[in-house]
């Protein structure tokens, strides 16, 4: 959960939106945003052939109480999945709601833009379409700590499009917005501990509960478990969501690969070592020896099929939607930075390659070593000598 370097102007406002901390300093606002809203952004296209359909669940696990809310009884969960739709004609579902966009915006301390401006944001999945073909392998994706999963929605989407069913998690209490079954939206309360010791380690253990209790809910009910191969399972995080993938592993043999896109790593694998494939993708505070090295212990005890890529000019955000939508928000990009769609397009290339091999048994040469048409890619730890 690390910060990203202090930026001028606008830009500020971007590494606030992408840290992983509730507690970063945050600029002055206005209480009144202005007047003339920016036009609205579109996520790019994705890349597969299906069309994408997209549907809210919200799930409760009465086995457990919240852990960050534990007068609020039962852990609820909103999750959201992305799917290979029958057709590809209908309403594009909301990116997210005003209301979620509005607490995401005051919170972040953005005031150059209305609050509303995140809702407008032109997805490319269906609202509620109707499933398409059966034993699709199933993704699940966690975001970073303070921010929703619909800032995963470019990768989400695009693994949908080539024929996974996607479930992003919204862990409550975790994010500046999450919108229970009630309707109410509720904030950020795990951020009012986010500087207590052990507070990673317990976040990923709590995390990977979320994720157990949604595959049981998942490959149960009836109207989605003929959708899914219950024996092609994976996981992806961002920042803490990485992590997460981790401690989920570690505590569900369900999940059978997972990746960790720039995420310090919090669970602890065994000395023991762990053999399941896993991936590391991040930008160059993830380099062999860097500020961050969690990754450097870890890699040691993977003893399975493993990968350690950074990418070059990529940031703590490249990761996600954020740079996508830094436009609309009218902030401008640290100099020198992978530029937005770049990042959107290397992260779905090399994220889909992964699953392709392990969920689908198919080769991926692009796995194997560095690439002309990615040469922002780089194989660590024997190349990373370029940092």
């Amino acid at each position: 959960m690390r910060r990203l370097p202090a930026l001028a102007a606008g830009a500020a406002v971007l590494a606030v939106l992408a840290v992983s901390a509730c507690s970063a300093p945050v600029p002055p606002r206005s209480d009144a945003p202005p007047a003339t809203p920016p036009g609205p952004v579109a996520l790019p296209a994705p890349t597969g052939p299906r069309p994408v359909g997209t549907t809210v669940l919200h799930l409760t696990d009465t086995s457990r109480p919240d852990p960050w809310a534990p007068g609020a009884g039962a852990r609820e969960l909103k999750v959201t999945l992305w799917y290979p739709a029958g057709r590809g004609g209908g309403r594009r579902a909301p990116y997210m709601t005003p209301k979620e966009a509005e607490l995401l915006l005051r919170d972040a301390g953005v005031a150059t833009t209305p609050y509303d401006t995140l809702s407008r944001t032109r997805t490319n999945a269906v609202q509620d379409a109707e499933p398409a073909g059966r034993g699709s392998p199933l993704v699940v994706l966690s975001p970073g700590f303070t921010k929703p999963v619909s800032t995963l929605t470019s990768l989400a989407e695009d693994l949908a499009s080539r024929g996974y069913v996607v479930a992003g998690i919204d862990h409550t209490h975790e994010s500046h917005a999450t919108t229970l079954s009630d309707g109410r939206v509720v904030g950020c309360l795990a951020c009012d501990s986010n500087s207590d010791p052990g507070f990673g380690a317990g976040l990923v253990e709590g995390r990977a509960a979320d994720v157990s209790f949604v595959l049981d809910r998942l490959t149960s009910v009836r109207e989605w478990s003929g959708l899914i191969d219950r024996e092609k399972i994976a996981m992806v995080g961002q920042s803490i969501g990485g992590a997460a993938a981790v401690a989920a592993m570690l505590k569900d043999s369900r999940v059978r690969a997972g990746i960790d896109m720039d995420g310090t790593g919090y669970a602890r694998i065994p000395k023991g070592g762990f053999s399941r494939p896993f991936m590391f993708l991040g930008a160059r505070n993830h380099v062999p020896g860097g500020p961050d090295t969690s990754w450097d212990r870890d890699w040691k005890l993977l003893t399975g099929w493993k990968r350690w890529l950074v990418l070059s000019d990529a940031e703590h955000q490249s990761f996600t939607d954020i740079p996508l939508l830094a436009d609309v928000l009218g902030l401008e990009p640290l100099p020198g930075m992978l530029p937005a769609a770049r990042g959107a397009e290397l992260t779905r290339t090399y994220v889909a390659a992964f699953l392709d091999r392990h969920l689908r048994s198919r080769p991926q040469p692009l796995l194997e070593g560095p690439s002309s048409r990615y040469p922002e890619v780089v194989f660590c730890p024997a190349a990373c000598g370029r940092f």
